[in-house]
């Protein structure tokens, strides 16, 4: 008995810092691909100029990266379930980098599609087996390390925007685009020491999910994509909207800056607002203050406008991370690796969409009835959000 006791407890001083690790490397993978998904944002207005793109036309274009990013989710995660989380997570960083090489290379339209492609492909196998790393890993005590995973996505954001629209005044996008490649493979690099060949086995829940719970993930799935289609719709517009109010390349950086700093704050808080308020309130909350701040955002001045964008990004950000997670506890059949992928495929795929949709809107009327559409997607989550209620636990 004492022998038991002994490996016990060496098993569990051992498994902690396994647990950082794992956790460390999931979120370094998805502070770089979050950073490359909206590192593109800043140079949407430059490629507009360049290839005489409409606001659809611009929307397909960065759909070529979010529509594998997307459709990939499920089969690339069947494909690689045999790997590592250390295979997995160097190989999805290595294509995404790749990808960002092409683009940057002097091969014209045709090239850029071309890497915006490849770079989708690369990421679409990180963000489930990312989730699924940290859900094994800390199940079944996994919501709030998902919380971290998730705000390290928002640093990405954060950062790599902000650094793409500071230098493109002064370096031509393509060299911009192969920093972004050059820093993908020096993560690449890193991840091969920190990310685990196997993951630490952790005690497993013996909660008994309930078929009502299963139903509701579709549910959970049609609000993250609302949620989603939201976020991408107005990040669409935002470059444009600062440019209006006689903003220059810096003041859009700035702005992407501060929304997604916001946004890191709100997935770091509403996690914290989801165990202790519950789903429900919290999902309610975050999206009616999206919706009328998104309103206000459209009729102030652009240093009013800047200093509402990081409680925009608290609102329009923090939503997810109480979605992400419930994603196990309402996983169909329990099988959570799946419920990730099936997640991550809704979402992302909403987020390559919905944008089009709205960049037509504006093509058809003009760019604050597609800002306004953005806002009714948000407002139409709140009675989703209430429809979700009898289906959790709490």
């Amino acid at each position: 008995m004492q022998i038991a006791e002994t490996l016990d407890s060496a098993q569990c001083v051992h498994a902690a810092p396994s647990k950082r690790r794992s956790l460390v490397a999931a979120c370094l993978a998805h502070a770089l691909h979050d950073g490359y998904t909206d590192g593109l944002y800043p140079i949407l207005p430059v490629w507009q100029a360049q290839f005489g793109l409409s606001y659809a036309g611009l929307a397909v274009v960065r759909a070529l990266y979010y529509g594998p990013m997307g459709g990939l989710q499920v089969p690339g995660t069947r494909l690689v379930r045999t790997l590592s989380p250390r295979a997995v997570l160097v190989l999805s960083t290595l294509v995404a980098a790749t990808g960002f090489v092409v683009m940057a290379l002097p091969l014209g339209f045709a090239g850029l599609c071309v890497g915006l492609v490849l770079a989708g492909v690369g990421s679409s196998i990180q963000h489930p087996r990312g989730s699924l790393l940290v859900t094994e890993t800390y199940a079944p005590a996994a919501r709030r390390p998902l919380g971290i995973y998730n705000f390290s996505g928002d640093l990405g954001k954060a950062t790599v925007p902000a650094i793409a629209a500071l230098l493109l005044p002064i370096l031509a996008w393509h060299f911009v685009v192969g920093l972004m490649a050059l820093c993908g493979f020096v993560v690449a690099f890193a991840l091969v020491t920190l990310a685990p060949r196997t993951i630490w086995p952790s005690p497993r829940s013996n909660t008994v999910v309930h078929e009502p719970a299963r139903s509701g993930f579709a549910l959970l799935m049609t609000i993250g994509a609302c949620d989603t289609a939201t976020r991408m719709g107005y990040l669409l517009f935002l470059p444009f909207l600062i440019e209006a109010r006689g903003g220059t390349s810096p003041d859009v950086g700035l702005g992407l800056a501060l929304l997604f700093i916001g946004g890191a704050l709100g997935k770091a808080t509403c996690a914290w607002l989801g165990e202790h308020l519950g789903v429900i309130g919290s999902v309610v909350a975050t999206e009616a203050a999206t919706a009328l701040l998104i309103v206000v955002t459209l009729f102030v001045p652009l240093a009013p406008m800047l200093a509402l964008l990081p409680l925009l990004g608290i609102a329009l950000n923090g939503t997810s991370s109480i979605l992400y997670g419930t994603v196990p506890e309402l996983a169909p059949k329990g099988d959570t690796g799946r419920a990730f992928a099936l997640f991550y495929t809704g979402v992302i795929s909403s987020g390559g969409l919905a944008p089009i949709a709205y960049g037509a809107i504006a093509d058809q009327s003009n760019q604050t009835i597609g800002v306004l559409a953005a806002a009714a997607t948000a407002a139409l989550i709140v009675p989703l959000a209430w429809g979700l209620r009898p289906l959790l636990r709490h």
